[in-house]
């Protein structure tokens, strides 16, 4: 059971919070709990809507999104971005079952792509004190300066939904995956 508030419905979400999950449910179809959880915050809630939107339309695809978000899931040992992360990356993204194995142990079997979930497994490990060669690294793989920038943007957003999550321990509302280990 969730340690904060999750609102069951819209209409019990704080006012400034109701536009932004109506907004939510009109794309996705449903309202995820991670949402509304959120939600306690408009302010909160509008940042990470904000932020997620700005990332979507960013240089990196869909695909090498859901990776990074499930090799940073994985790292941190959060089960419900693990879980929402799996679910869209198999029906969103169209990994497959190897693939999405391999991200979850930093990898993956697209060799671009290995290089950005790599990249953003040691930022995560190493709290974001790469070295040049791990720069340098993902960059010959052929990621420019702004991916970069937005590979690093996507560990630090995942990293707070998976901090969300795990302090308020979030009920799954997706097929359940569990961490293996979370990182020391």
């Amino acid at each position: 059971m969730s340690r904060i508030a999750t609102p069951a419905t819209i209409e019990a979400a704080p006012p400034a919070s109701r536009s932004l999950l109506e907004a939510v449910e009109k794309q996705l179809g449903l309202v995820p709990n991670l949402f509304r959880v959120v939600s306690n915050s408009p302010a909160a809630l509008e940042g990470y809507l904000g932020l997620s939107a700005a990332l979507n339309n960013g240089a990196l695809p869909a695909p090498t999104r859901e990776r990074i978000a499930l090799a940073v899931a994985e790292i941190n040992g959060c089960d419900y971005c693990l879980s929402a992360h799996t679910y869209l990356g198999k029906n969103l993204a169209k990994l497959d079952d190897a693939e999405i194995a391999a991200n979850r142990n930093g990898a993956s079997n697209d060799p671009k792509a290995a290089a950005a979930v790599r990249f953003a497994a040691m930022i995560v490990r190493e709290r974001g004190r790469v070295s040049e060669d791990d720069v340098r690294a993902v960059k010959l793989a052929g990621y420019d300066d702004a991916q970069v920038i937005e590979i690093v943007l996507h560990v630090a957003l995942n990293t707070w939904t998976n901090y969300i999550n795990m302090v308020a321990t979030t009920d799954i509302d997706f097929p359940v995956v569990t961490a293996r280990k979370a990182a020391a």
